[in-house]
């Protein structure tokens, strides 16, 4: 689990939701296992590691990070967050000059002790070298730090094999979500082009409003079924599905759909499906995947990929109200499972919404750019909104 939204200092994070099985048996264990963790080598930061069970058989729970400096009150969520996830150990690493990262490490350190967390190790890592604030001979901690291998070792080997990735930097995590260009921006604009101008053909000339509305729903859920099914077998959409399933994920129940159908074993599928589809798609039609990727980024323990991925959402639509919901779990530091307890099945979600209306098109009717509107009068009705 990572922890962070880029848009603010604050910490966010989650319970790691399949932690590989990492042996981490030292410090240099410990600091070569973080940037997997996280998903990038941090800079300027504070990383606490939560540790579940007897300090003998201890369990890795779930890492929170900070940008240093703190922001005045900038811990005060985490000790809730550990007591609510059986935390009882907590390891403390500060990156950064010392200036920088002394007093946030004395601030964690005092704060795990008041609420009698035991603070297994605190230290500084700068420059391939750290410090343990607990160390205080010069046979123990030399003046000049000890030396370790920041991307070599036994720890870092085995979160590879497990599928863990460590960017260089979050820089480089960011730039992991940047639009497509070139060719591939023109096929997808061309196809998004002729999507849209024959879905305003069939709108302008429905006579059956809510009869529509069904079909398309009906049709949207079935794209998007399929559309895991293919990433799940290692495929991709073409331009055309693509833009097509970005218009289908405009309208809530469709993309509710495809929220309700994540789950712990669909997660890869999911991931691969949203980033794509985050990159590719027309601005306008991004919100709704990149929520969904940072859902599954977020459930699976990968709150910096969630916080960037959410961010793109917000850019689009800053009043996209499933990014705005799940960026503030996130920097509230709520566990993922919460919201997955509350999310119905596709099954309650019909039992709740009743039978599809034209009214549920209206957000896709409005990316169609279409002055003229609906076209469909029932649709225009102000009782249909």
């Amino acid at each position: 689990m990572t922890p962070d939204t880029p848009a603010s200092p604050e910490p966010s994070s989650s319970p790691l939701a399949s932690p590989p099985r990492l042996l981490l048996g030292s410090t240099e264990d410990v600091l070569g296992a973080v940037p997997y963790l996280l998903g990038f080598h941090p800079a300027d930061s504070l990383v606490v590691i939560g540790i579940t069970g007897s300090p003998s058989r201890g369990r890795l729970h779930l890492t929170v990070r900070w940008d240093l400096p703190l922001g005045p009150g900038g811990l005060g969520r985490i000790v809730p967050l550990l007591g609510k996830e059986g935390v009882t150990q907590v390891v403390v690493v500060g990156y950064g000059a010392g200036p920088l990262v002394t007093p946030a490490v004395d601030e964690a350190v005092a704060l795990f002790r008041r609420s009698e967390l035991t603070v297994v190790d605190a230290l500084r890592v700068e420059g391939g070298r750290y410090w343990s604030y607990g160390c205080s001979r010069t046979d123990c901690c030399s003046a000049d730090g000890m030396p370790y291998e920041r991307r070599a070792g036994a720890v870092a080997a085995e979160a590879v094999l497990h599928g863990l990735v460590a960017l260089p930097d979050r820089q480089t995590l960011e730039r992991s979500l940047d639009p497509v260009t070139g060719p591939a921006r023109e096929a997808i604009r061309e196809a998004t082009g002729r999507l849209t101008e024959e879905m305003r053909g069939r709108l302008a000339g429905c006579h059956d409003a809510d009869g529509f509305a069904a079909e398309f729903v009906a049709d949207g859920m079935a794209r998007v079924r399929e559309a895991i099914a293919t990433y799940a077998s290692g495929g991709r959409l073409g331009e055309e599905q693509a833009a097509r399933l970005g218009l289908d994920l405009a309208v809530i129940r469709i993309r509710d759909e495809a929220w309700a159908l994540v789950t712990d074993e669909s997660h890869d599928a999911h991931l691969k499906l949203w980033h794509d589809l985050t990159r590719r798609l027309e601005p306008r039609f991004v919100p709704p995947v990149a929520s969904l990727l940072g859902l599954v980024a977020w459930r699976r323990g990968d709150s910096a990929l969630a916080g960037v991925a959410l961010t793109r959402a917000h850019e689009a639509d800053p009043g996209y109200s499933m990014a705005n919901l799940l960026a503030h779990a996130i920097h509230h530091l709520v566990p993922p499972h919460v919201l997955d307890d509350r999310m119905p099945s596709p099954e309650e979600l019909d039992q709740e919404m009743g039978s599809p209306r034209m009214a549920w098109l209206l957000p896709m009717a409005a990316l169609l750019e279409e002055p003229g509107g609906l076209g469909c009068e029932e649709a225009a009705t102000p009782t249909r909104h």
